[in-house]
């Protein structure tokens, strides 16, 4: 089998959607640097995608920049897809680790981040009639990264095809309960920093009189 460099694995796995990722796991390859270069180019991609698309095809409501947004959308649900994916598999007798999983999950992200980038550049050179091109950009990006991440489920835990929808499945529900219960979270630590606050202010006021 092939001695290939970290790039060239990315290349490989994204090319291969069918052998790629069992290449990369007999071969012990794959780089937690790329992996978080992917995640951080997702965060980028989200951003462009909304502040920097052509006016012509989207125009953002909100003026006010806001970062929040967009890290949930990128760092936060591809950690939450990670966790949960490996409690799931964990429980489903799989055979990934949490880095592997992580690693080949970014890998799959690929195509879908690429044609964020391209739609957002086309978007400044096509009318709106046009648009049926970025339809078709972002169906096949969209698309490929969907089979290559089947394909790096199964590949990871060395699943069949329906236990792999089945664990894909388990994972999205896994991760709407970790995004509720942060949500939850997020709500109590607001609500204790405002009594506190409160509390603060009115011992200040009484403390003046």
């Amino acid at each position: 089998m092939w001695d290939l460099t970290p790039v060239q694995w990315v290349i490989h796995a994204i090319t291969h959607p069918v052998e790629g990722f069992e290449d990369m796991r007999w071969k012990k390859s794959g780089s937690l640097k790329i992996a978080f270069f992917i995640v951080c180019m997702l965060f980028l991609a989200n951003i462009a995608a909304e502040r920097l698309y052509g006016f012509n095809h989207y125009v953002p409501y909100d003026k006010i920049f806001n970062v929040v947004p967009y890290i949930v959308r990128s760092f936060v649900l591809f950690g939450a897809w990670t966790v949960g994916n490996w409690a799931v598999c964990t429980l489903l007798d799989g055979e990934g680790t949490m880095k592997n999983i992580c690693i080949y999950s970014a890998y799959a992200l690929v195509p879908y981040v690429a044609q964020m980038f391209i739609n957002t550049l086309l978007s400044h050179f096509l009318i709106r009639d046009e648009s049926v091109f970025i339809t078709i950009v972002a169906v096949i990006g969209t698309g490929w990264s969907a089979i290559l991440l089947f394909s790096a489920i199964r590949s990871v835990h060395q699943y069949s095809a329906l236990k792999t929808v089945f664990a894909i499945i388990l994972t999205i529900a896994a991760m709407l309960i970790m995004l509720f219960l942060l949500i939850l979270l997020l709500f109590l630590i607001q609500q204790v920093v405002i009594f506190f606050s409160t509390l603060f202010m009115e011992i200040s006021y009484r403390l003046k009189d």
